[in-house]
């Protein structure tokens, strides 16, 4: 099949043929199940709403777009027709060095709109050119929270996304407080971004099959609720929060907070019920709480977050 803007895009033999020239089989640890199903990457594209810029939209300066995990290339094909420019970051070696050559191939006259960096994503720090203003990705089933937090700290210019996970993460990834999958991903997300559903994905899209389903997720960044204490500081308090979820807030945050005591102050001066549990509270709430430890100075170092962690 033919894209709209000449690529020729990758079905199920195409992929196998890649795979088998490449000699590559997909691995379970770096979570590669690759989509051969025209129709859900063109929706995909479709739903992320990119400009490509140029002389068909005049006026437009078109989209960067961030893709990790592009694997074989089924999704990065019609992204590059759809944006300005696509930057693929790759993990798998045999992968990245493989795209460039399969792009030139069947989309040559896109070609020059493609950067390939082979790293980590949930650890990359810099990208190549322009910064990317959209991420639209399928990410890998055993490291999408990771790597999205990471791009979101990493990457502020990045300002929405589409991304493709596992149906379980996507579910936790876009519930809201009080719900019954609430919980770190769900709230650390917050931080950065509104998320929410954008639809189911069937098992059947991929090769090799998974054992679930995926879904779409898609992001809007928006600006962290107002507090004197750094990111890392309120990830710290939502770790210890869900770290013993069915305790009441005074008894989960005695360990990061050094006592029970101290913990009942600190939820008290965040205008908090020491009673209520981890589970009821949004961002904005976890935000106060490492509000009031960084005013009274109270907290040490070493009860910090990192950034990633989901």
């Amino acid at each position: 099949m033919t894209g709209q803007g000449g690529a020729r895009l990758l079905g199920p033999a195409d992929i196998r043929q890649l795979a088998g020239r490449s000699g590559l089989r997909p691995s379970k640890k770096l979570g590669q199940n690759f989509v051969i199903d025209h129709g859900t990457v063109r929706r995909i594209v479709a739903l992320a709403g990119l400009a490509a810029g140029g002389p068909d939209a005049p006026g437009s300066p078109g989209d960067v777009v961030l893709e990790v995990g592009p694997g074989f290339g089924s999704l990065t094909l019609p992204l590059l027709e759809a944006a300005r420019r696509v930057v693929a970051v790759e993990m798998d070696p045999v992968l990245a060095a493989e795209l460039p050559e399969t792009v030139r191939c069947r989309a040559p006259g896109l070609a020059g709109r493609l950067a390939v960096v082979t790293a980590d994503a949930a650890r990359i720090r810099e990208l190549p050119g322009e910064p990317p203003a959209v991420l639209v990705a399928n990410l890998p089933y055993n490291a999408a929270v990771p790597v999205l937090l990471n791009v979101l700290a990493r990457f502020p210019s990045v300002h929405r996304g589409l991304v493709m996970v596992q149906a379980e993460v996507g579910e936790r990834m876009a519930a809201p407080p009080g719900s019954r999958v609430y919980g770190v991903s769900s709230a650390k997300l917050a931080w950065y971004a509104s998320v929410r559903p954008a639809g189911p994905v069937p098992r059947t899209v991929f090769w090799p099959v998974p054992g679930v389903d995926s879904c779409l997720v898609s992001f809007e960044r928006t600006d962290p609720p107002p507090t004197p204490a750094s990111c890392a500081e309120v990830f710290a308090v939502i770790d210890a929060a869900f770290g013993q979820r069915r305790k009441t807030l005074r008894a989960a945050l005695a360990g990061w907070a050094g006592s029970p005591a101290e913990a009942e102050a600190l939820i008290r001066a965040a205008g908090l019920d020491p009673r209520a549990r981890g589970e009821s509270l949004g961002i904005a709430e976890f935000a106060r709480i490492a509000g009031a430890a960084h005013e009274r100075g109270t907290i040490p170092p070493g009860r910090h977050s990192t950034i990633g962690k989901p």
